[in-house]
């Protein structure tokens, strides 16, 4: 994973002109899970995550373009009947950003972008004696959103994160799977500080 992160800080870093920007941070936020299943299930309900790692920012001062990447721990949680759902992963989402300056103190942003997830927490969860909630090895995902950047360093933003496909599936203890599949889009507030 560090592999992965370095090499897409290194491609960034170089493939900007020379009076490109570059800062290194730590980035932590709130996940508001909104669990879809494609079929009717029993019930399900919003629950509260987290998201948290290093990120890296890349700004174009001239133009107003950047591009921010980051390397998250990400934690979802959903309800389904009397059971939590959780998803554990590392998240890699890859921004492209346009800023416009509110002065010299401040600067607001917009930004959209895929996310890779990668699955480390348990893949399966068994929801009833009958049934197991198989999540995926990994997703893809967009994020659009907005933010607020406060004395060059300090960065808040919201953004949506949208699945762009299966979360996961029903198993039934027969091993036959089900046609429910479900997708863990979520609100996301974050707080990152650039060093």
């Amino acid at each position: 994973m560090k592999k992965i992160f370095t090499l897409i800080v290194l491609a960034a870093a170089f493939s900007m002109p020379a009076q490109a920007q570059v800062k290194f941070g730590l980035k932590g936020g709130l996940n508001l899970t909104n669990m879809s299943f494609s079929k009717s299930v029993d019930d399900k309900s919003n629950r509260a995550g987290f998201f948290i790692g290093p990120t890296v920012l890349v700004n174009i001062p001239i133009v107003g373009l950047g591009v921010d990447a980051s390397a998250l721990y990400d934690q979802r949680e959903a309800k389904a009947g009397d059971e939590t759902l959780k998803a554990q992963q590392i998240a890699i989402p890859i921004n492209l950003r346009y800023g416009f300056g509110l002065g010299t103190m401040a600067s607001a942003f917009i930004f959209a972008g895929p996310q890779f997830g990668f699955n480390i927490g348990d893949k399966d969860h068994k929801l009833d004696n009958s049934a197991t909630w198989e999540l995926s090895g990994s997703n893809f995902s967009v994020n659009v959103g907005l933010g607020v950047m406060a004395l060059n360093h300090l960065q808040v933003t919201a953004n949506y994160n949208i699945v762009c496909g299966k979360t996961g599936e029903m198993t039934f203890a027969n091993g036959v799977k089900s046609a429910i599949r479900g997708r863990s889009n979520a609100w996301q507030i974050g707080v990152a500080y650039f060093f």
